[in-house]
């Protein structure tokens, strides 16, 4: 795991979706990293304050609280090890999540695979400002992670950028955990107006993956890597990488964008795009 010194898994239960998938990678992680478990609900008010008591706010705040319940005797069934702890929050379920997120070593939310535009759109909208604005890496389960897989393995996104870096680290020990596999992929596209030397540009890539990985591989001796160099779209060949993979690991990148949410266009598009946990990972 990186350096932060985060103290417990945080699950953001959703009001509406079924919340059994991210809930259920949640409460095996805690248990596979021996860490406590926080399920949190928020309750949207008008001035992100508590003293709300009108009727639709005291249902909400009823309906939030009976749904807690549900989760944490769900997880007792299945994790029965796990220390679970609920809380209500107050306030829009983003801002309310990102504070959540503040002390937590891992937040994992649900996805509902929202397009770019329903995603900026949705009031209740919190994977994409979650993902980019949390100080500690994101899971977004939208599908089951493939543990029929054999042999099981992560994959992780590689560029040469220090966000890349993180996610590496963080990807290792996920897969050492896991009894896994890992498979470090970088892709190269193309560049369409300027002429280019393709075996040169292929062998930087491999040379790229070759040094990134040299040092955590000593340090996770058994944890099998595979170095895979891609050519085409970066976020087509990544999302068919992890096509039946446990998890995708991304570091956290980009500057400016919507609303300057610090994703990056390849990590957004992954978000609506694989078919398995998503993780992004922020440089430390």
């Amino acid at each position: 795991m990186t350096g932060r010194r985060g103290h417990d898994v945080v699950v953001g239960i959703d009001p509406v979706r079924d919340w059994h998938l991210p809930l259920a990678w949640a409460a095996d992680e805690a248990h596979r990293r021996r860490l406590p478990l926080r399920l949190v609900f928020a309750v949207p008010t008008r001035h992100d304050t508590r003293h709300d008591d009108t009727p639709g706010h005291t249902a909400l705040r009823r309906a939030g609280a009976d749904r807690l319940d549900q989760a944490r005797n769900w997880v007792h069934d299945r994790q029965p090890e796990v220390d679970v702890t609920v809380d209500l929050l107050h306030g829009f379920p983003a801002p309310a999540l990102g504070r959540a997120a503040e002390k937590a070593r891992l937040v994992v939310l649900g996805s509902r695979h929202l397009s770019r535009t329903a995603e900026f759109f949705s009031v209740g909208s919190i994977v994409v400002p979650v993902s980019a604005q949390a100080g500690c890496p994101v899971v977004v389960v939208g599908d089951a992670e493939h543990i029929s897989q054999q042999p099981p393995y992560v994959v992780v996104g590689l560029d040469g950028s220090s966000p890349a870096t993180a996610a590496l680290v963080f990807a290792f020990d996920e897969a050492d955990l896991r009894g896994a596999a890992l498979r470090a992929v970088c892709v190269w596209q193309p560049p369409i107006f300027m002429p280019n030397d393709e075996e040169a540009a292929l062998k930087a890539q491999r040379a790229l993956l070759s040094e990134a990985t040299a040092g955590l591989s000593d340090k996770y001796p058994d944890v099998h890597v595979t170095h895979e160099v891609k050519t085409g779209h970066p976020v087509e060949e990544l999302a068919r990488a992890a096509e039946c993979a446990l998890a995708v690991v991304m570091g956290r990148r980009g500057r400016g964008g919507y609303t300057g949410l610090r994703l990056g266009s390849v990590v957004h598009g992954l978000l609506h795009r694989a078919h398995c946990p998503m993780i992004t990972v922020p440089t430390e």
